[in-house]
């Protein structure tokens, strides 16, 4: 298998109009770049704007908050082996108060030793959706509990949309940007 970037970017020269509104869209917003899966999916403009705002939600304003979407998006990149998610979120990750324990034991796809209630219940719940394609009842009481209806189906949704920006990347095998992280082993 090849391993070039088979969406790379796309010249300023060469944008469409509605290439060109829907980049500046991503520029103008809480990103501030058309960086990562945006590259590839300005292919369809239309797509990236709802992506983009769907995912603009999730990572700034879902109802779990930031730390736990984090570490959503790297169970996701690690199921994955999404090297840009992961070198673009662990460190916003850490940032956002992920320990760095938490986050190389994501990496080797090990059960971190210290987690906190909200974070078991989230790597649990993550963990059974994307591995097992289902959730147990015990683990989905536990988040409802948690984070309520709103919060179980951001979550729901987090996992899904980073998903979607895996299968994005990997099939146009997009590189990975420079990192504070190390790549995923």
């Amino acid at each position: 298998m090849s391993s070039h970037d088979r969406l790379p970017p796309i010249p300023d020269r060469r944008l469409t109009s509605a290439q060109r509104e829907a980049a500046q869209a991503v520029i103008d917003g809480p990103r501030g770049a058309l960086v990562g899966p945006f590259v590839p999916l300005l292919r369809s403009p239309e797509l990236m704007e709802h992506a983009q705002r769907m995912g603009e939600y999730l990572r700034f304003r879902s109802a779990i908050g930031t730390r736990l979407s984090e570490l959503v998006i790297l169970l996701v990149a690690r199921e994955w082996d999404q090297q840009v998610e992961w070198a673009i979120h662990a460190p916003i990750a850490l940032e956002a108060g992920v320990p760095q324990e938490v986050i190389d034991a994501v990496a080797r796809w090990e059960r971190p030793a210290r987690l906190q209630d909200d974070e078991v219940a989230v790597y649990d719940f993550s963990l059974e959706l994307v591995v097992n394609k289902k959730v147990q009842d015990d683990t989905w009481n536990r988040a409802l509990a948690l984070f309520g209806e709103q919060g179980v189906m951001d979550l729901m949704a987090l996992n899904g949309y980073y998903t979607l920006l895996a299968m994005v990347m990997n099939g146009a095998q997009t590189p990975a940007p420079e990192s504070s992280a190390a790549p995923l082993p």
